[in-house]
């Protein structure tokens, strides 16, 4: 049995299925026994008494609600404010200062956040690029997020956040002058929010709506949870989005050794990774 409850292993297995066919994403095994928990919301919203039933729906049913219900409370969408706060103050110097110089030309600076959840992260780039303000003074930036779930997304676009959220990484500073305290939570301000566009992605299917090669990508633990081939493929879609001369940031228990060659660990930047042909140009010059 590969649950608990009383649903079959069958049903298991193919809630199994419909989240990685349209993720890309496995369920390891400390995930499985949390299917159903985290599904009993769906069910309880679309009248479906249990994990059986709410298969036989979802093979019989035209309803894109319920598929999308489903793959949403089966994805892990943790997230907060400046994850790692080394990693971003290392970005905040080194990595932004050396896009800069690469890209003094076209005076362009593009941001992927891949996997965004519910933009906790994004909205940190944002803040970090506005507080820098005159060191852009005269750029094109433009930040992306991409997920798979639109309730992550909807979420994110709208910038509401529990006092729990709000102040899981974020300081008292930067809340009080980015987010403005309502009744149902803390909003993040108009001029924030309209720095990013996020959107409703499968990072293994679409591209990103980048107008330019990504010089900084987020893509933090977020491959944790796709399977060996969907990795590779992943971090070819990466490296195809990815500026030459540009930052891949992996989440802090992620690395690229033995996983993909598209990749290698910058030199400059400890906990950052690079193009891996660009690498070997830089070395070879």
């Amino acid at each position: 049995m590969m649950g608990g409850g009383n649903a079959s292993e069958s049903a298991y297995r193919v809630l199994m299925g419909v989240l990685e066919s349209r993720t890309g994403q496995t369920l390891s095994p400390n995930r499985i026994w949390r299917i159903e928990m985290s599904l009993k919301p769906v069910m309880q919203r679309h009248g479906i008494e249990d994990l059986d039933a709410l298969v036989a729906a979802l093979v019989t049913s035209t309803s894109r609600q319920l598929l999308d219900d489903t793959v949403d409370a089966m994805l892990n969408n943790e997230t907060f404010f400046y994850r790692e706060h080394s990693v971003f103050d290392d970005i905040a110097v080194k990595a932004l200062d050396h896009v800069r110089a690469a890209n003094a030309a076209t005076r362009r600076l593009t941001i992927w956040h891949c996997g965004v959840s519910t933009g906790q992260e994004a909205y940190s780039m944002a803040m970090l690029l506005a507080e820098q303000g005159e060191k852009w003074a005269g750029w094109t930036a433009q930040i992306v997020g991409t997920d798979v779930s639109y309730q992550a997304i909807s979420r994110a676009r709208v910038g509401l956040y529990t006092q729990f959220e709000i102040q899981r990484g974020l300081p008292v500073q930067r809340m009080v002058r980015w987010f403005d305290q309502t009744e149902a939570g803390w909003l993040a301000k108009a001029d924030l929010r309209r720095r990013i566009d996020f959107t409703v992605q499968n990072m293994l299917v679409d591209r990103p709506p980048l107008t330019a090669p990504a010089d900084l990508i987020f893509c933090r633990n977020l491959l944790l949870y796709f399977a060996k081939p969907m990795r590779e493929k992943a971090f070819a879609r990466l490296r195809a989005m990815a500026a030459p001369q540009s930052f891949l940031v992996l989440g802090a228990g992620e690395t690229v050794l033995g996983q993909t060659d598209q990749f290698v660990a910058s030199p400059r930047l400890r906990g950052l990774y690079e193009p891996a042909d660009q690498q070997v140009r830089r070395v070879a010059a």
